[in-house]
């Protein structure tokens, strides 16, 4: 894709974070945009500042819940309702869930995968088929840097980004089988500065609590004010969510697969395979 100009992209988890600044990056280069969240207030306020700088026709936002198959089908006829057509989706919508992963509630399991992984997955299914009948279109999925490395203590969050990883070689495969103009990237960022230590502020109705093992080895409820220090502290120490976006819109350009945020990720990637070279133990994300 050389030229953006003029074109339509799609930002799911659009209200904040890397979403938002790929909503104005993508607009910044002429690009009408549609945004998605589930949060409406964020949503509106995100929406309200695009179309501040870069104007009430290039703009459109829509609540969306991306564990919903028939929200993210009607966030795509609206946006081809509205603006005729849509070049680059990006599948962004995201939240972290950890624990130890024995002692997380099956509804816990249940939420990130539905977000995580079904999101994308309802995103490819409602925007694909559209973009291949037009004959161009760039998918971007988000996983993370835990799609292609482990750590502890972070199990449906590894498990949904490992799968995302996977689904999206899948899809780039499954694109070429068939000859479609279209293409695909993961996004694999690393420590970024974002609200994901805030994932509980979405936590729906009916979904457990947070727990940690205690030294019986029972699960006992977290507060979430703890967890949110510890993780705040870490995404403090990323990058600004612009770097990424500037990352993903050369990406686009290039035609490439693989977007990394971060020098370290390759290497950290190539320890693990070691590892598996030599049927050796997993090895710890970061770790030497």
């Amino acid at each position: 894709m050389d030229s953006f100009a003029g074109k339509v992209a799609v930002v799911t988890g659009g209200a904040s974070g890397i979403g938002l600044a790929l909503a104005r990056r993508f607009a910044t280069e002429g690009m009408r945009v549609v945004v998605a969240d589930v949060e409406a207030e964020a949503l509106d306020d995100a929406a309200k500042g695009l179309t501040a700088e870069f104007g009430e026709d290039n703009v459109f936002h829509q609540v969306t819940d991306v564990r919903e198959a028939e929200a993210v089908d009607a966030l795509a006829a609206a946006t081809f309702e509205r603006f005729g057509t849509a070049h680059v989706v990006c599948n962004n919508a995201g939240v972290g869930v950890g624990g130890m992963s024995w002692t997380i509630p099956a509804d816990r399991w249940r939420w990130i995968i539905d977000v995580n992984l079904m999101g994308v997955v309802h995103g490819i299914r409602a925007f694909v088929p559209r973009m291949i009948e037009q004959g161009e279109g760039h998918v971007v999925n988000t996983a993370s840097v835990a799609g292609i490395v482990t750590s502890p203590a972070m199990g449906p969050y590894v498990a949904t980004k490992h799968a995302v990883v996977g689904l999206t070689e899948s899809l780039f495969l499954d694109l070429q089988l068939t000859g479609a103009n279209v293409s695909a990237s993961v996004l694999c960022p690393e420590w970024v500065q974002t609200r994901i230590y805030e994932s509980e502020r979405n936590r729906p109705d009916g979904v457990s609590e947070m727990t940690m093992p205690t030294a019986s080895g029972d699960a006992a409820p977290v507060a979430p004010e703890g967890v949110r220090s510890m993780l705040e502290t870490l995404v403090s120490t990323g990058i600004d969510p612009t770097e990424v976006a500037e990352t993903v819109l050369t990406a686009i350009q290039e035609d490439r697969f693989w977007i990394f945020t971060h020098d370290t990720s390759v290497e950290s990637a190539a320890r693990r395979h070691r590892a598996i070279e030599t049927d050796g133990k997993p090895v710890f994300w970061g770790g030497a």
